[in-house]
Order: C-alpha cells, then sequence, then structure tokens
C-alpha cells in the first residue's frame, strides 16, 4: 500500500502569539519575527519533493505555506479543515482575562473536557472530526507523494494524538513551536508518527527567537 507523507507545519508567529491572546478563527497575519521563521522553513524544505502544498485559509498559515510554495515551484491550496479550533467569545482575550471573565469555562477548558465548547466555539470533539477528515480527503489525493500541510497549533495537537492513538484529554508532553517540521505518514487506515518538532532551521540566523 503506498503511503502520503506529510510535513505538518504550525504557522509562524503573530503578534498575538507574541502577546499570548487567543486567535482562534480571528485572520492575524504573521508578524516581523513569524515571516523570518516561514523563511527560515522555506530555505530547509527546499529540496524535499514537495508534490503539494496545503493550508488553512487563515492568512497566518496561507503566508507561511507560501514562503514554502514559492521556492519549491509550487501554489497553494487552502482548506477550512485545517482552521484553527473556534474558540467564540474568548478569541482576542488572554488567560489572565479568561480566568477573570470565564472562570468555570477557562478550569473546564483546562481540563480539555472534550464536548466542552467556549461560548460561540468549537469542542475538542468537534475539532477532531473537522481535522481528521480533512486530512483524509487531502492526503487521499497524494499517495506515494509528500505533501506540505500548514496549519495551527490545535490542529497540530490532534494529529500528534491521532497519529500516536492518545486520548484528547491524555496532558499534553509534545511541543507545538511555531514553524517546527512534523513527519507524518498517511494511509486510509490513519496516521503514524515519523518525527515531532523539529526546530533545526530555527537555529540559524540572526533574529533573536522572540523579537517581534
Amino acid at each position: 500500500m503506498q503511503v502520503t507523507r506529510i510535513l505538518a507545519v504550525r504557522h509562524g508567529e503573530t503578534a498575538w502569539n507574541h502577546a499570548s491572546r487567543i486567535q482562534g478563527h480571528t485572520d492575524i497575519d504573521l508578524n516581523e519575527h513569524g515571516r523570518w521563521q516561514a523563511a527560515q522553513l522555506a530555505q530547509a524544505l527546499r529540496d524535499e519533493p514537495i508534490t503539494a502544498c496545503y493550508a488553512s485559509d487563515l492568512s497566518r498559515a496561507r503566508s507561511t505555506a507560501q514562503a514554502v510554495a514559492d521556492l519549491v515551484g509550487q501554489t497553494v491550496g487552502t482548506h477550512a479543515g485545517l482552521r484553527e479550533r473556534c474558540f467564540g467569545q474568548f478569541e482576542g482575550q488572554t488567560w489572565v482575562q479568561l480566568e477573570a471573565a470565564w472562570p468555570a469555562e477557562t478550569q473546564a477548558w483546562r481540563k480539555r473536557l472534550p464536548d466542552f465548547a467556549p461560548p460561540g466555539g468549537e469542542s475538542l470533539l468537534q475539532l477532531q472530526a473537522r481535522v481528521v477528515a480533512a486530512v483524509d480527503e487531502l492526503a487521499a489525493r497524494h499517495p506515494g507523494e509528500q505533501v506540505l500541510m500548514v496549519a495551527h497549533g490545535g490542529v497540530l495537537d490532534i494529529l500528534y494524538r491521532a497519529a500516536t492513538r492518545l486520548d484528547l484529554q491524555a496532558p499534553r508532553s509534545w511541543e507545538l513551536p511555531n514553524t517546527a517540521v512534523n513527519r507524518l505518514l498517511w494511509t486510509p487506515e490513519g496516521l503514524s508518527l515519523v518525527g515531532w518538532a523539529d526546530t533545526s532551521h530555527l537555529q540559524q540566523g540572526s533574529l533573536d527567537e522572540r523579537a517581534a
């Protein structure tokens, strides 16, 4: 059976990442550091045999994917199924603000209750169903090939759990750095993990890691 190799990447840094604000579906583009991260990512992947580039339709993911696509001679196809979890009324808030205004809801979020949804947002169960369906759809188009998928922290968390068969409520022990390279294999039976959170390309260059 031919497999699809997936390079799964979280978008570069945004001003809201830097300020620890919840983004969700709010469309925030990359900041200066995020654009540098995307450029470093593109250089790291320029010799990879990438046959298709996909991204969430939010600009921070599209911009990150475009940096790679420009170097590997591809265009970027967008898919709303790769969007970050929708956090509804939580979006734009910091954790301090959330804990003050929504203490019970914030606690439910911290406990990773699968059926909890922020007011106007999505539950983890809804996110999981959406993300897995989108990745299945895209990966099935490319048997025997390698594709890039640029998405978001919540999406990457779902993919890690799917590939390692971990429950939605299992404590997270893996990192989700901006523009880290994560390698997965896909077959119709599901995902498997090859490598996770490679940030070696971000150790190069002179821009400070937290500059924005």
